[in-house]
């Protein structure tokens, strides 16, 4: 996939440019059928398949409070680019870019920048100046400029429309469960490991790797987790702690993450936590000696979940090769 983070950075137009545009958080299951829509479409008149997206998410600039983001801008470029997408396009968002009209944002950039051919939108999607880019708007342009608009309906899983929105409030529950129905994979968590306390193995018994949130990430609600920790390319099972430690009167918010088999020193190092299940939420412990004894019983509670995970993805696997 060609990425570019600047629209003067191209200088011709895409061959038959099939074009999608979003926000695009989380990159989830609804998400995913415009992508399919418009691979498929592009494929089909060997043309260019080209999401067009933005950096920071919009809300960030244009409102106070901003918003929590399910997955930040390199995880976005990730998960786009496994959809199959050949051009993907970042813009900067600033208030600035905010004014464009939005005849003015399909003249200059679908058109003469990259030449669209065909546009393909979702059922809800509106842009420019005072949201005015509008599906009825953006069909009107086509006519003007000779390209088709497919709005691609909305997408529901289990009569549950699949939406950014819908998946904070599953990640805020604690309810990965449902979160990962519509992200269609797990929700995951990564960052820098940090140096901490350093009281989880001496301590405790149990050491962690520690991560700190960024005031735009999506916290999951407090608590103990069953996690898949990827690190080094290997992939580990773990339980993850989300709050403020209670036990030691701690005032920031971190995630620590306890890593089973695992003895490397992966400080400085990126880490991806995928979120499993909820298990319990954090609360204060008596001490150091109560609390190994709780995480014992967790850690032997996760292995179980993270067999059935396994024992579940070995069925699927075999269903899959004898059909």
């Amino acid at each position: 996939m060609k990425i570019y983070t600047s629209i003067s950075d191209i200088s011709q137009n895409f061959p038959n440019a099939c074009v999608t545009i979003g926000n695009f958080d989380g990159v989830h299951c609804g998400h995913q059928q415009l992508f399919n829509t418009v691979v498929r479409k592009a494929r089909a008149v060997k043309g260019t398949s080209v999401a067009i997206t933005f950096d920071p998410h919009p809300l960030q600039v244009l409102l106070p409070g901003g918003i929590k983001l399910i997955s930040n801008c390199e995880q976005k470029i990730e998960l786009i680019e496994m959809s199959g997408i050949d051009v993907l396009l970042i813009i900067p968002f600033t208030r600035e870019f905010a004014k464009t009209p939005a005849d003015e944002f399909v003249a200059s950039l679908l058109v003469q920048r990259l030449g669209v051919k065909e546009l393909v939108v979702g059922y809800d999607y509106a842009f420019g100046k005072g949201r005015s880019g509008n599906i009825e708007c953006l069909k009107k342009q086509g006519e003007m400029y000779g390209f088709p608009v497919t709005v691609v309906d909305a997408f529901y899983i289990h009569d549950q429309l699949v939406s950014s929105t819908r998946i904070r409030e599953f990640v805020r529950e604690g309810d990965m469960s449902s979160a990962r129905e519509l992200l269609g994979r797990f929700y995951q968590i990564r960052g820098t490991v940090q140096i901490g306390k350093q009281r989880g193995g001496p301590v405790i018994g149990f050491p962690t790797a520690n991560l700190k949130f960024n005031e735009e990430d999506l916290v999951p609600r407090h608590g103990v987790y069953v996690t898949q920790v990827i690190c080094n390319g290997k992939c580990y099972g773990g339980i993850l702690n989300i709050g403020y430690n209670p036990t030691f009167g701690e005032e920031q918010l971190v995630a620590e993450t306890h890593i089973f088999d695992f003895s490397e020193d992966i400080y400085g190092k990126p880490i991806k936590v995928n979120l499993l299940k909820f298990l319990r939420s954090e609360r204060k412990f008596s001490g150091p000696e109560e609390l190994a004894e709780q995480i014992a019983k967790d850690v032997l509670v996760a292995k179980k979940v993270l067999a059935e995970q396994q024992k579940d993805l070995a069925l699927s696997f075999a269903g899959r090769f004898n059909t």
